[in-house]
């Protein structure tokens, strides 16, 4: 019973001394996390032989190997992050830029990284790098600076995405994002640019303050001729219910007149009294005159 615990323990013990000497790529067991890609080469090499069979990808998790005959190489699973150097840039309209961008991707084929990359990853940066800033001048030099700068931007960040992840894919990289961080003007040529802006600007405020004084005398000659016309039939509709009031008034008073053309006069010559003699004013006529004969009972 005791022998069989203490073979229990020590297997216990090497199995716990193998996954610890996996976790640094020695003995047969592989430890593979979940931000990782191993490679098990055998001899050394990727290249598949009848001496030197295929190499094998490990998963997440564990796996084995020959010792001494087999070699792990270790390779990032997660997206990586890789800023590049300002690069001067000439526009289709020639406006020079400087233009500074980032790249985000990942190791997608680790095998093929590995035969395209013997050397490490600042080989895969140094390529990535170049074929980004090529593609970068390529898409930017067939815009206008304008298009660079407001319109296009995030068009032109797509494309550049694009073209740059089919161009890698043959490396085994996978790139997820081109971004540009900065559109600058060149030292020395801000000035002379902002110059042509105002210019334009300015250019463009005398045009619509042109427009707009012309369509201003267009609407107020407008408003004017609307408000004359206006005018005009308002007061030809007052002349017009002036003679018709002017006509009613004078067929009430002949008819009156006719119905009893003695009071009709006497009550005319009271009017007359009470729009001419107000209070304290002196008349000084004949009391035969003809202005006192309704008073008379003439």
């Amino acid at each position: 019973m005791k022998r069989l615990i203490m073979s229990v323990l020590l297997l216990a013990v090497v199995a716990v001394g193998l996954l610890q000497l996996g976790r640094f790529g020695i003995g047969p067991v592989v430890i593979t996390r979940e931000d990782e890609q191993k490679i098990v080469l055998f001899l050394s090499s990727a290249e598949p032989s009848l001496l030197n069979p295929q190499p094998i990808l490990t998963e997440p998790g564990l796996s084995l190997r020959f010792p001494l005959l087999t070699d792990v190489r270790v390779f990032d699973r997660r997206y990586l992050y890789l800023n590049t150097e300002p690069l001067p840039i000439q526009t289709r309209d020639e406006e020079r830029l400087v233009v500074d961008n980032y790249v985000i991707w990942r190791i997608r084929d680790p095998l093929l990284f590995f035969k395209s990359f013997p050397t490490g990853p600042a080989q895969a940066e140094s390529q990535i790098d170049r074929v980004v800033r090529a593609d970068v001048r390529e898409v930017i030099g067939r815009r206008t600076f304008g298009e660079v700068v407001t319109s296009a931007r995030r068009e032109l960040m797509r494309t550049i995405t694009e073209q740059s992840d089919r161009s890698l894919r043959a490396f085994g990289i996978e790139v997820r994002d081109v971004r540009i961080n900065r559109t600058e003007l060149p030292a020395g040529t801000e000035q002379n640019v902002y110059a042509r802006m105002r210019a334009e600007r300015q250019r463009l405020a005398r045009k619509y303050r042109a427009e707009g004084e012309e369509e201003g005398r267009r609407i107020r000659a407008e408003a004017e001729r609307k408000a004359r016309v206006t005018l005009a039939e308002a007061e030809r509709d007052a002349e017009i219910l002036r003679g018709e009031g002017d006509a009613k008034a004078a067929a009430i008073h002949a008819e009156a007149y006719q119905q009893a053309p003695a009071f009709y006069t006497f009550w005319r010559s009271l009017e007359a009294y009470r729009k001419t003699l107000s209070e304290r004013t002196t008349l000084v006529v004949s009391p035969e005159h003809e202005f006192f004969k309704p008073l008379m009972g003439e």
